[in-house]
């Protein structure tokens, strides 16, 4: 009894296993696969534009600071 047993259950497995549908999960897959692939370009393009920005940040912080530097000549120069 248990060999029948176990021999149908192997069956239907073997069975259940040979009509399953890869072909939608290779599909799935494939578009997982593709958004991931996107979201690394957006990352890498956020990156690009992260250090673009921190550049433009320190030419102005360094242009500000010569700017204050000429105010401050100017202001000593002046006498009342």
């Amino acid at each position: 009894m248990k060999k029948l047993l176990l021999v149908g259950v192997v069956g239907l497995s073997a069975l259940l296993g040979g009509c399953a549908n890869t072909s939608e999960l290779e599909t799935s897959v494939q578009n997982l696969s593709n958004k991931v692939d996107q979201l690394a370009q957006d990352v890498s393009a956020v990156r690009a534009d992260q250090s673009k920005m921190a550049a433009d940040v320190a030419q102005a912080n360094q242009e500000a600071m010569r700017a204050n530097q000429r105010l401050d000549n100017m202001a000593t120069s002046y006498k009342k």
